[in-house]
């Protein structure tokens, strides 16, 4: 760390207070809990959910609180006797033994019912030294005006910080055990258990989809491409609409709000003002046309089903922010302010190709896309959501026979591909069967355009091209482009098929 700036290295005011300050901590409450512990090996199970050996003080203290905790998950007993062979033997506290000051602890116990507050306290002590070490290094980075670090740079870092010790209590990061990941796996398993439709993930909303995706998953970045006039937006907007519509949220322990089902979304439309996105939805729910609800061209009737669709609409946690050209630096910055205020469950970027990078002196736009595309799936980890981000696919597929998207047709950058977890291409056969009419109807081919315009009106093609949890395939959707809006299909005949 950095020499400590002036005005806190300057001489106290009062010269009876002491120059140096001691980082918080109560080394009593310390060994008041181990002692509890060592007495009564249930009252680790008081703490062990919140209080982790990292928010010790006294590293001493760590180690013991840590191969107690082993011992005592393995089903066995921790006591002075069991636990000082794990504690090298020439670690001294003044003039007793590791395993005489144990004993020293256990002796003077204090009862377990007290276990959770001596708990509290160490862990709120640990959260104040954290946010000291944050704000020392604001201040010292601040001093200091690194050329790498303009003050933007730096709010966001902070930003980032306080968040992750706001969300775990802790910033440090690092590794984790493997018997904790299973632990997490099992949870996941559980959750997935009581959820409506036993998916893993957030359900869509559009049964087919999530029967080939077990909904959307933690952490995951979803890519949701496709030419324009596929419906790409329309796909996004529905799932965003029918996740927020479903949220169930329940209380855990701590007061905070969790999602059951459903879930909060955040909305970002660089393309569509959120009026135009709202206006979206509400044609989708009502059946009245886009068109028409933009023209007035409306029925009493219509306007009364608008009403009270726009009165629902307002309990539904859909967040839109319509920043365009947002880089990704700030788009994070907001995502996590979100996530404090409100809850984040689920994420949509639409679209890729509008963000902005750091825009570094020589990149080009391929290294642009590249860092958006790292930072989005870095930013899913990091808040622990599903981000769907929509993106333009090159007009090479415009010049193929087939007109099926394929993984090499996504535009400017390889790292779209490579850091997606899941590539789904929105297809509509309808589009180019209808741009193909022949112009006379009398013409020989028309018959047999119009059956093959019948075949494929009203659906579409979601192609899952990539998934790393499951199968790749193609799932047939019903669209009704008039309320730009996908559907399971009715008619059993359509299956999805896998490939």
């Amino acid at each position: 760390m950095n020499e400590a700036p002036r005005r806190i290295a300057a001489a106290p005011k009062d010269p009876m207070e002491p120059a140096h300050r001691e980082a918080p901590n109560n080394l009593e409450a310390e060994q008041a809990l181990l002692g509890a512990i060592l007495v009564n090996n249930d009252a680790y199970y008081r703490v062990s959910d919140f209080l982790k050996p990292v928010h010790f003080h006294e590293p001493l203290h760590r180690k013991i609180y840590e191969v107690a905790g082993d011992i005592i998950r393995m089903g066995k007993t921790a006591h002075p006797v069991t636990i000082k062979t794990f504690i090298p033997g020439d670690d001294k506290v003044g003039d007793l033994t590791i395993g005489q000051y144990m004993a020293r602890l256990a002796g003077a116990a204090v009862t377990i019912i007290n276990a959770e507050d001596y708990g509290r306290a160490i862990y709120d002590l640990a959260l104040r030294r954290s946010l000291i070490t944050i704000g020392e290094d604001m201040v010292n980075i601040a001093f200091d005006a690194p050329l790498d670090m303009p003050p933007q740079t730096q709010i966001e870092d902070a930003e980032r910080r306080l968040f992750e010790l706001a969300e775990t209590g802790r910033y440090d990061g690092g590794f984790q055990s493997f018997n904790e990941a299973v632990a997490l796996a099992i949870d996941m398993a559980g959750a997935a258990f009581e959820r409506d439709g036993h998916l893993s993930g957030i359900s869509t909303g559009i049964q087919t989809l999530d029967a080939k995706m077990g909904g959307l998953q933690r952490s995951d970045l979803i890519i949701l491409a496709g030419r324009p006039g596929m419906g790409k937006t329309s796909l996004a907007t529905n799932i965003a609409y029918n996740i927020a519509a479903a949220y169930e949220g329940e209380v855990q322990p701590d007061g905070s709000m969790k999602a059951k089902n459903g879930g909060v979304v955040g909305f970002y439309s660089l393309e569509m003002s959120s009026e135009q996105l709202a206006t979206r939805i509400i044609s989708e729910q009502t059946e009245v046309s886009s068109s028409k609800i933009r023209r007035g061209d409306i029925t009493e009737h219509d306007f009364e089903k608008l009403v009270a669709c726009s009165q629902m609409m307002q309990k539904v946690p859909l967040y839109i922010d319509q920043t365009g050209g947002i880089s990704i630096a700030q788009l994070a910055a907001r995502a996590r302010r979100l996530k404090r205020q409100r809850g984040l469950d689920v994420l949509v970027v639409d679209y890729v190709q509008l963000m902005t990078g750091s825009k570094k002196a020589g990149e080009n736009r391929v290294q642009e896309v590249t860092e958006i595309t790292t930072g989005l799936k870095a930013l899913g980890k990091e808040l622990n959501v599903p981000i769907i981000a929509l993106s333009q696919l090159s007009r090479q597929v415009e010049s193929r026979d087939d007109k099926r998207p394929q993984l090499s047709d996504l535009r400017e950058s390889g790292s779209i591909e490579q850091d997606a977890d899941v590539v789904l291409f929105v297809f509509r056969e309808e589009y180019y069967v209808k741009n193909a009419e022949p112009r006379d109807e009398f013409d020989p081919k028309y018959e047999e355009w119009k059956q093959q315009m019948d075949k494929v009106r009203g659906t579409a093609d979601v192609i899952i091209a990539k998934q790393r949890h499951g199968p790749t395939g193609t799932v047939k959707l019903g669209f009704q482009a008039e309320f730009t809006r996908f559907s399971d299909l009715a008619d059993p005949s359509f299956t999805q098929y896998e490939h």
